[in-house]
């Protein structure tokens, strides 16, 4: 079986996507290390799917509405305060957009779902090892080849000081960058967990019939259960043990409050998924433990204090960075944002217009307001804002309803599917507090996703009439 999975992962279901389906794979396994070289190779992917693939990518309505939100955005920069940031603002959403359309129409199977996610916790684990050697190791390198083409920075003792970066140029975009790989991760473990329990337990049927046939002396031949072979899910079990491990380590010493948070919420999700209730009320208590000691009253918070290391809830109470500025208080940031919105809430002031509006109120640089949707209301206005949020609800809404709904979606593949589902999730709820799209890898992988889970339930949407009016909503609403 496992095989057969190999077989589908490496090979694309259309053989005429085969070079693009190719080029992806490629582009993805050195995407993390050089994301010049992996754009390059999901670059021409995308540009060989839409020659191949046009009249796929013109027929789908969600394609429109990207489409749509383009014009806005063009249209809002055209009233931006400052039109030339607006304008480059606009490199941030447009190709990516296109990237999303292209990949959308390659990614059409589960498998493949599943082999992205190998090669991204694959390609981790050097990230990871670099962010451990910077932190404990004091490691320092500066490395650019052919200007961009491979360009790697690492901080002596983190960026900021303290906190675990790596390659990436803060600890926030690296502990996003963690949650990531670490929720695709825990998803393919528990899928070889699971596939290695059926395995043991066919062969312990096996042999148990077999113990029960003739009494012959050959009937327990084969030992305990079925030989492990290189096929065996025990081999990539131990390494996604291994990968979490450095993953989840690496992540608690981005110092990021966002990451533990979205980390540990996915666990939970997962354990609620596989019905694990001991589990989930493990985890909510440990959880309750470290709140407790970082908001609880003075005496109850002392308690828990004795138990939780002062690491976790020093951080999460702000005892750890004391007396910081009130213009670097997310909560002033985002008042700030709603302002401008409600100044220009049809156009925005402009891509790009919020660094320079909050240094002249508040006399701090700042690159954007630790808001993704906070900043798109300031920036572009509601229009787009709700356009663009509206979209990705659509993605979100059919990807459940396949989940819960279809048929014909096997259940091994239920879980990957499920991941792909949760790490969108998260990527929501990191851009509520934070915002990954100035970091250029973080936002091809953002795309990478939303495009992952829009091409399977097109793949599907034709077994499912639910998915189905929900992908063509649109010409449903125009036929009536």
């Amino acid at each position: 079986m496992l095989g057969a999975s190999l077989n589908k992962a490496f090979y694309h279901p259309d053989p005429s996507l085969q070079s693009s389906w190719n080029l992806t794979q490629l582009g993805l396994l050195v995407f993390p290390l050089s994301p010049f070289l992996g754009a390059v190779g999901l670059g021409f992917a995308v540009l060989l799917t839409w020659l191949q693939q046009s009249s796929t990518i013109n027929r789908r309505p969600l394609n429109w509405g990207f489409a749509l939100l383009s014009v806005l955005l063009i249209i809002t920069a055209g009233f931006a305060h400052n039109k030339t940031e607006a304008f480059l603002g606009l490199f941030n959403f447009l190709p990516f957009f296109l990237v999303f359309v292209g990949l959308s129409a390659l990614i059409q199977t589960p498998a493949q779902l599943r082999q992205m996610a190998w090669i991204l916790v694959i390609g981790s684990l050097p990230v990871a090892i670099m962010g451990l050697g910077q932190l404990f190791l004091s490691w320092t390198l500066k490395l650019q080849f052919l200007w961009i083409v491979l360009e790697w920075a690492i901080a002596p003792g983190g960026e900021p000081p303290g906190r675990m970066a790596s390659i990436f140029m803060h600890a926030n975009s690296f502990a996003a960058y963690l949650v990531i790989v670490f929720t695709l991760g825990l998803g393919l473990w528990l899928e070889n967990y699971q596939q290695l329990r059926v395995k043991r337990q066919r062969g312990r049927n096996a042999e148990g019939q077999r113990s029960t046939t003739a009494g012959t002396p050959n009937a327990g031949r084969g030992g305990r259960g079925e030989r492990l072979t290189a096929t065996s899910p025990l081999l990539p079990l131990l390494f996604l043990t291994v990968a979490e491990i450095v993953n989840f380590i690496a992540l608690i010493f981005t110092n990021s409050r966002n990451g533990w948070a979205i980390a540990i919420f996915a666990c939970l999700a997962y354990a609620l998924y596989q019905g694990w209730r001991i589990l989930v009320g493990s985890v909510v208590g440990i959880v309750s433990s470290i709140l407790l000691a970082a908001f609880a009253p003075s005496p109850v918070a002392q308690f828990f204090r004795q138990i939780v290391p002062a690491f976790f809830w020093a951080r999460l109470n702000d005892d750890m960075y004391p007396n910081r500025p009130i213009a670097l208080m997310r909560k002033t940031q985002w008042e700030f944002a709603w302002s401008l919105t409600q100044q220009h809430p049809w156009t925005g002031w402009g891509l790009r217009s919020f660094t320079t509006l909050y240094k002249t109120q508040m006399q701090i640089r700042l690159g954007h307001p630790h808001n993704l949707f906070l900043m798109l209301s300031a920036e572009t206005g509601f229009p787009s804002t709700f356009l663009f949020c509206g979209l990705l609800g659509w993605i979100l809404i059919a990807g459940f309803q396949l989940l819960r709904k279809s048929k014909y979606i096997d259940k091994q593949d239920r879980l990957i599917f499920f991941s792909y589902l949760l790490v969108f999730v998260g990527w929501v709820l990191f851009n509520t507090v934070d915002i990954t799209l100035f970091d250029f890898r973080l936002n091809m992988l953002s795309w990478l996703f939303l495009a992952a889970i829009c091409g399977v339930v097109y793949h599907y949407e034709k077994d499912d009439k639910l998915v189905s009016l929900l992908c063509h909503f649109p010409s449903f609403m125009n036929k009536r």
